[in-house]
């Protein structure tokens, strides 16, 4: 069994790789700030695990991690500053903070006596500027060329990070593997992603009124955080990936915003119009990852359809989200 140290460790896909790295019998240690959140149910129920431990730590001080040990075997760099809402309107801080968090994670796997991996998780944002100047195919491999948007777009501040953190690892001497997710989505990952929005619109709506959704010719893979967390698991111990660049999600079916809000109101059951608006600023026509590279290195494919995905998303938010905010509308008290 190994031992693990993984940043972001509370966040959506860090808690769900946390949890299944931990069952499968190894040490897993993480850290976070928690400033994206607070020690829910599912956080408090790992922490009580025997091999799991939580350090509340930030990691833009460079010496946030010089506390702990020398002795970890794997290293899993999740956490950054991201949600498109919060880089835009904190484009400096998250250009800083990300930079100072990857040297951070980067010092610290460094000092390891026999480290053998560290897992970096970039973005699907990398290949925007490409998408916009260079005319790259869709589904897009990793070895396409990386372009660069305009610079002084807020947006751009996150992708901007992501490159400089692969940078950063490949000249870093680690033994690495780098990972791009592609719309990842599923429980308790907030409610800066369009599945938990359009998800949160169509149960607040009244029957048969309509709903608000933008950019609805624009299509994407979707990948259900399931599958995300069993590729992960296999790149992180799979030889294949040793130093590797790799798309994380799912190559089919590529569909458009529209039909995701078509399975969102059919999930949540109610007779609803979609209200077509304009495409959000900065947002790419098309985002579809080519997974052969991951494919043939794991040999795990995205399993969860997206109508499976989207109505276990949906269970979860109207437990957890969603019947707390009626509550809190209607005054009522428990």
């Amino acid at each position: 069994m190994s031992k693990v140290l993984l940043t972001g460790g509370a966040g959506f896909i860090g808690e769900r790789l946390a949890s299944t790295l931990a069952t499968d019998g190894n040490e897993v240690h993480l850290v976070d700030n928690l400033s994206r959140g607070s020690r829910d149910e599912a956080l408090e129920t790992l922490a009580t695990r025997r091999n799991v431990r939580l350090f509340e730590l930030d990691l833009v001080a460079p010496d946030a991690l010089d506390s702990l040990s020398d002795d970890y075997d794997l290293v899993v760099h999740l956490a950054a500053i991201v949600g498109v809402q919060n880089v835009s309107q904190h484009p400096y801080q998250t250009l800083r903070d990300n930079l100072m968090m990857h040297n951070a994670a980067i010092r610290f796997a460094r000092r390891q006596k026999a480290l053998r991996r560290f897992l970096y998780t970039s973005t699907s944002e990398v290949y925007v500027g490409s998408l916009l100047h260079l005319g790259i195919p869709v589904p897009t491999p990793e070895d396409v060329p990386l372009a660069l948007p305009a610079l002084n777009e807020p947006r751009s501040s996150y992708m901007l990070s992501k490159i400089y953190g692969e940078a950063m690892i490949h000249h870093s001497g680690l033994p690495f593997t780098i990972v791009r997710p592609h719309n990842v989505y599923g429980p308790r990952m907030g409610m800066s992603h369009i599945v938990p929005q359009l998800l949160q619109k169509a149960d607040r709506a009244l029957p048969h009124s309509a709903i608000e959704v933008f950019s609805v010719e624009h299509s994407r893979c979707f990948c259900f955080i399931d599958d995300a967390v069993a590729m992960l698991r296999l790149a992180l111990f799979s030889a294949a990936t040793l130093n590797q660049v790799l798309n994380l999600g799912a190559e089919a079916p590529e569909v458009t915003v529209r039909h995701v809000a078509e399975i969102v109101i059919a999930t949540v059951g109610k007779p609803l119009r979609i209200e077509a608006k304009p495409p959000t600023p900065g947002s790419p026509e098309r985002r579809a990852p080519k997974m052969t590279r991951m494919t043939q290195a794991t040999g795990y494919v995205a399993q969860v359809s997206l109508e499976e995905g989207i109505r276990r998303t949906y269970d979860w938010y109207r437990v957890h989200i969603f019947d707390t905010e009626m509550i809190e509308r209607k005054g009522y008290r428990c």
